[in-house]
């Protein structure tokens, strides 16, 4: 079992910029990918980025590109998402991620509002 705490959502205007951490816990280990999604009222959870503990490679949803930046520090067991020059559309639920073969877990979710 792995357990994923989110922290860091909340309010800031367009243009802002928000950091947000998962700290992983438990049963953690091999090869596994650890990422953000995100989810609005009546929509698919999406995904915004993603990155492996195996080499560290990433990947954005396209949206985010050169604006959001995914790192870990794997001492911590931990992964930021550094959003940048954030615009409403951005607003929803963001939840962590944690991935390795079929075995899939999913933090509470934190909200970030991005209001004018």
């Amino acid at each position: 079992q792995v357990r994923l705490v989110e922290s860091g959502g909340g309010l800031v205007q367009p243009g802002g910029s928000l950091r947000l951490s998962c700290a992983a816990s438990g049963s953690i280990g091999g090869i596994y990918a650890m990422g953000w999604y995100r989810q609005t009222p009546g929509t698919q959870r999406e995904l915004v980025a993603s990155i492996t503990n195996a080499g560290g490679g990433t990947k954005y949803g396209d949206s985010v590109k050169g604006r959001f930046t995914i790192s870990r520090d794997s001492a911590k067991n931990t992964i930021y998402l550094q959003m940048n020059n954030l615009r409403t559309e951005d607003t929803a639920t963001y939840y962590c991620n944690y991935g390795r073969g079929r075995e899939e877990y999913w933090g509470k979710g934190t909200l970030v509002t991005v209001f004018s």
